[in-house]
C-alpha cells in the first residue's frame, strides 16, 4: 500500500519558496543564468497558474513568494522550473551531478503581518550578502517593481499597494527598518527575523 501524502499547498495560499546551492555553492554563475531563470519562472507560472509576489534571486540561493491560484501548482512548476534550470547549466559550466541542496523548502504564510516582514527580509538579502547598498541596486528581485523605478515584469504588486498604498512608502518601510537594525547592539547572528 502507498503511503498517503499530506496535502502541501492549498488553493489561495502565500507560500515562501527557498533553496540553495549544494554545499552553499553558487547556483547562478553569470546574469545570463539570472535572465534564464525568470524566463523559466514566467512560463512556469503561466501554465500551472500561479501569481509570483515577490522574487529575489541570488548567487548561491533564491526566495519566492507565491500564491497558488488553483488546488495545484507549486511543486509541479518549481520542480519542472528547475529540472531545465539545472540541465541548461550543468551544460553551460560543464558540469554533473545536483545543483541544488535537496528539494525546495517551503512556508505557508498564514499571517499578513508575516508576509510585509518576510518581503522586506527577502529583498534586504542582497543589502545583508553585501552584494548591494541599498536594494534597489539589486537587479534580480522585483523590488525595483514594488518601489515603481521599474515597470513590473511578470510580478503582481497590488498585494503592496493594498498594504502601504505607494511604492514610496513601502521603501519607507523598507529603508526604517534598515536602519533600526544598523542601530541595534546585538549581532545579527543571534537575532531571529
Amino acid at each position: 500500500m502507498t503511503p498517503y501524502r499530506k496535502k502541501e499547498f492549498y488553493q489561495g495560499g502565500y507560500y515562501h519558496i527557498f533553496n540553495r546551492g549544494v554545499n552553499k555553492g553558487l547556483i547562478f554563475f553569470n546574469d545570463g543564468n539570472f535572465r534564464y531563470c525568470l524566463r523559466l519562472l514566467r512560463k512556469y507560472l503561466a501554465e500551472y497558474d500561479l501569481t509570483l509576489i515577490v522574487y529575489c534571486l541570488m548567487p548561491n540561493h533564491y526566495h519566492f513568494i507565491i500564491r497558488q491560484e488553483t488546488d495545484f501548482g507549486i511543486s509541479e512548476c518549481i520542480r519542472d522550473m528547475f529540472n531545465a534550470y539545472s540541465q541548461a547549466v550543468n551544460k553551460q559550466q560543464h558540469r554533473i551531478g545536483t545543483l541544488f541542496q535537496g528539494r525546495f523548502r517551503h512556508i505557508h504564510i498564514d499571517k499578513d503581518e508575516y508576509i510585509l516582514h518576510l518581503c522586506r527580509y527577502i529583498y534586504l538579502n542582497p543589502v545583508k550578502g553585501g552584494l548591494v547598498v541599498v536594494p534597489e541596486q539589486w537587479a534580480w528581485s522585483n523590488y525595483q517593481d514594488w518601489i515603481g523605478i521599474r515597470k513590473g515584469m511578470f510580478a503582481d504588486i497590488q498585494f503592496m499597494l493594498d498594504s502601504f498604498g505607494s511604492g514610496k512608502n513601502y521603501k519607507r518601510f523598507v529603508m526604517d527598518y534598515r536602519e533600526e537594525k544598523s542601530k541595534e547592539k546585538v549581532p545579527e547572528k543571534y537575532l531571529l527575523e
